[in-house]
């Protein structure tokens, strides 16, 4: 027969033992293995907005801003090759990177506002 000692540890092996195979099986039944797996969320909410506009939802357009802001975006776009051409000699103008954010920032905008 075996120790008093061996007894409790041999009884706790056994109850682990039995422990780790329900948990495995019960495991095993959560996901049936021919489902398909669910797509993640988009890591990027912008691309998924739910703030875009209902296809059939006519846009307003201001024609008076969207004037304005080409007349802008195109004086701007007129003066960066003299700023490019300071650049190459050494020269950085201090407006250069505040000239090209608003560009961007007009041309993102004007985008907007036109695309469907």
């Amino acid at each position: 027969m075996k120790s008093p000692v061996a007894m409790p540890s041999l009884l706790f092996f056994f109850s682990l033992l039995c422990g780790v195979l329900l948990c495995g099986s019960a495991q095993g039944q959560a996901f049936p293995r021919d489902a398909p797996p669910y797509p993640p969320e988009a890591a990027d909410k912008s691309i998924t907005r739910s703030d875009q506009r209902p296809p059939d939802a006519k846009m307003h357009i201001d024609r008076v801003q969207i004037e304005r802001e080409v007349r802008e975006l195109s004086d701007l776009a007129k003066t960066l090759p003299s700023d490019i051409d300071s650049v190459n000699r050494g020269l950085l103008p201090k407006d250069v990177a505040a000239k090209l954010k608003r560009i961007e920032k007009l041309a993102k905008h004007l985008r907007g506002e036109l695309s469907p």
